[in-house]
């Protein structure tokens, strides 16, 4: 089959179709899970696993729609379909159809998300003080945000080093099964900055407790410093500060997850206990290009304007490998910024896809 018969049959087969209908599901379904999931109290984890299944997933749709096709008799094989009772174009209308169908609810999902108020989710701020003691009483009590940290570092560019320990300590946390974690996308609007009622934050999060800190980066020293609050009676419930070499503060990290989860009184599992103490990388240099990639990431929209950022991403992720080939969550977010090139029509070539 030459290249010309073999481009027609994929048109015939409606493999460019499928492809496109199973982008924008993969989207809501991703779009989905990142809005729903936290109410349910579900891990993170369990985000970043539909995302990856749906990667998974995607050259098998593709496989499907060449290999099979559907008939008035049923699914057969499209080499036991004669042309006569190939119903190919009727298939191909109604997935047409569908996919505007999807289209124009993503699109107005995306719309909703771009033009909304920041502070549209929250609570009317001159709610009773009353009305939110009687809420802030009613929270789980193992149950925990973990706000913003701030950048005491003179050099700016420090801050995608302090969103990455506290997105580490969050992700440490969620590891947790008896503990309730607010996901990272929930509070990153309490950005340092402005002055924070943490009693409303709670309510608004609908946590018990909350932790906040600061990082100050300086030459190859770092300071951490945490502190757990529980926002019922905006007590300090713990805090300790960490001075050392940076090539540390992962066990920092790690320390402070272990020393929330004590506090909290949650049950920690050998295997949770293992995955907290394991490190995401052992380079410094790696773990700061890799969170320069994921804040780029998680700033973008899916756009044909995003086709910047993504590959800006891409060279950041390639550089964090190079430097530590074994970083397994820096490889997820390289499939995952890939995925995205070639989904949204940035890069819908083969050799994008191989990738």
């Amino acid at each position: 089959m030459n290249s010309g018969n073999f481009f027609a049959e994929l048109k015939r087969r409606n493999v460019y179709k499928v492809a496109v209908a199973y982008a924008i599901v993969a989207w809501l379904l991703i779009q989905v899970a990142t809005q729903v999931f936290p109410f349910f109290e579900i891990p993170n984890w369990a985000v970043r696993l539909v995302v990856l299944l749906l990667i998974l997933g995607f050259p098998i749709a593709l496989f499907l729609a060449w290999a099979f096709e559907i008939t008035p008799e049923g699914i057969k094989r499209a080499e036991d379909v004669s042309p006569n009772e190939s119903i190919t174009k009727r298939t191909g209308r109604k997935l047409i159809w569908t996919t505007v169908v999807l289209a124009v609810i993503a699109a107005g999902l995306l719309a909703f998300q771009l033009l909304r108020p920041k502070t549209a989710s929250a609570p009317r701020q001159d709610a009773s003080a009353a009305r939110t003691e009687a809420a802030t009483g009613s929270l789980p009590e193992k149950s925990i945000a973990v706000l913003p940290f701030e950048n005491l570092s003179r050099d700016p560019d420090n801050a995608f080093f302090t969103d990455g320990v506290q997105d580490e300590i969050l992700t440490n946390l969620a590891r947790v099964a008896d503990l309730k974690v607010i996901s990272r996308t929930s509070v990153m609007q309490y950005k340092s900055g402005a002055q924070r009622n943490l009693r409303e934050i709670a309510q608004q999060l609908g946590v018990a407790h909350l932790l906040e800190g600061s990082v100050q980066r300086a030459g190859g020293k770092v300071r951490v410093n945490a502190q757990l609050i529980d926002a019922r009676t905006d007590a300090h419930q713990w805090a300790q500060s960490f001075d050392r070499d940076i090539a540390d503060v992962f066990a920092i990290q790690s320390e402070i997850a272990t020393a929330i989860a004590d506090q909290l009184q949650a049950k920690l599992s050998p295997t949770e206990k293992t995955a907290i103490e394991r490190a995401p990388t052992s380079d410094v240099t790696a773990f700061d290009l890799f969170t320069r990639a994921k804040n780029l990431l998680l700033n973008t929209s899916f756009s044909a304007v995003a086709r910047g950022s993504y590959l800006q991403a891409v060279e950041l992720l390639d550089q964090a490998l190079a430097h530590d080939p074994s970083f397994f969550e820096a490889y997820c977010q390289l499939a995952y910024t890939h995925d995205n090139l070639y989904f949204h029509g940035n890069d819908h070539t083969p050799a994008r896809l191989a990738l």
